[in-house]
């Protein structure tokens, strides 16, 4: 009696010591977004990434992470987060071309609209557009895409396929052309064919229990096998090394200049208001959902959500670097759920408005809070 009684003891002080300060928030918040979840946890496939950012006394930066559920061997797709990688990969793209910069003009087979680098990154980051994804992936192609991303220990990434759009995987691609003057000569990237789509190692791609197809309910749970993956580790990763690169060696860093660097961060925090986007269509949170994606209200200045999200097939994700000009606060989250409570896919009817932005929301403001009782605290 006595062994199991101390058996027990040094349990319970063992399962304390490791709690994290996502454990607390999860178990001690109540909020109702946050409770409706937790007590149905098994149904959301949650991942959680959170590190907190200090500065020593010799001015260095300090990493403390903590993660909950985080396991990249569990697939969950990552919708429009890949969008991320690529804008980061088509700036390297023409940083690595002398004659191209991100304003040069080029067209592209999918329209006869001259677009730029710049203005499609511009479009990723405000609304998410998927167009302006479809371009880039186009432009470099996935065998490339695939290839630099492993080369920067971003793997098991694997980006298959563009979105909202018919025959979204397959292997030929269009034509770009650039105009980097009126007078010079075009430099064209002539469509290209990719390698057949290569399975990755994880478990669960197959999800739910139907789906629709043409209309008709299919029997059987929907096949993710050839669909994109990008694992929140790898998100939260990619979020550290972008905004804190100094931080890691040079061959794990994207090789963009310090002006796109700049250019893309601010297009990551502004707000589709401040992007020429109708603010009736497009509110402040329309692409943030940590803090403030289950209100309407408008971000503070002081407040910049440097982000992407994504949403589809009853997933919803975000990976953010949150910073408060006015607290001087600061961290990086990453989470996804799932909300998909009738486990048919493709139906449209899932709870993004109900259960999933609520509670991203919510643990966004929740971690937030942790983040202000901790300056308090030194």
């Amino acid at each position: 009696m006595r062994i199991s009684l101390f058996m027990l003891i040094a349990s319970s002080l063992f399962l304390g010591s490791c709690t994290t300060p996502i454990d607390t928030v999860l178990e001690s918040s109540d909020h109702p977004a946050i409770q409706k979840v937790m007590d149905s946890l098994e149904n959301h496939e949650i991942q959680i990434l959170y590190t907190q950012i200090d500065t020593t006394d010799k001015g260095l930066i300090e990493f403390t992470d903590y993660t909950f559920q985080e396991n990249r061997k569990q697939y969950f797709y990552p919708a429009s987060t890949v969008k991320l990688p690529i804008a980061l990969l088509a700036a390297e793209y023409v940083n690595e071309h002398p004659e191209l910069h991100l304003d040069t003009p080029y067209i592209s087979t999918r329209d006869s609209i001259l677009h730029s680098v710049a203005d499609d990154i511009r479009q990723i980051f405000a609304v998410s557009d998927n167009e302006a994804y479809n371009r880039l992936y186009d432009m470099l192609g996935r065998d490339y895409i695939n290839k630099r991303l492993k080369e920067l220990d971003l793997s098991p990434t694997r980006i298959a396929h563009r979105l909202s759009t018919g025959n979204a995987a397959i292997p030929e691609r269009g034509t770009i052309k650039f105009f980097p003057s009126y007078e010079g000569e075009v430099v064209a990237l002539k469509g290209l064919t990719d390698q057949p789509i290569k399975n990755v190692s994880i478990k669960n791609q197959q999800k739910g229990k139907g789906y629709i197809k043409d209309g008709n309910l299919i029997q059987t749970p929907f096949d993710f096998t050839e669909k994109n993956y990008f694992p929140l580790k790898s998100q939260h990763t990619l979020m550290k090394r972008f905004f804190f690169e100094d931080q890691f060696d040079p061959d794990e860093r994207f090789d963009i200049s310090y002006t796109d660097k700049v250019r893309i961060q601010k297009s990551m925090y502004t707000l589709p208001r401040n992007a020429k986007y109708d603010a009736e269509t497009y509110d402040d949170s329309y692409v943030k959902f940590f803090m403030y994606g289950d209100s309407k209200d408008t971000i503070p200045d002081h407040i910049k959500i440097y982000n992407k999200v994504g949403y589809a097939y009853g997933t919803l994700t975000e990976t953010a670097y949150v910073v408060d000009e006015k607290e001087e606060i600061q961290f990086l989250l990453s989470a996804t759920i799932l909300v998909n409570e009738n486990g048919i896919f493709n139906d449209d009817t899932y709870e993004y408005d109900t259960i999933g932005i609520p509670f991203l929301a919510q643990l966004g403001r929740e971690i937030y809070d942790l983040e202000k009782s901790r300056k308090q605290e030194k």
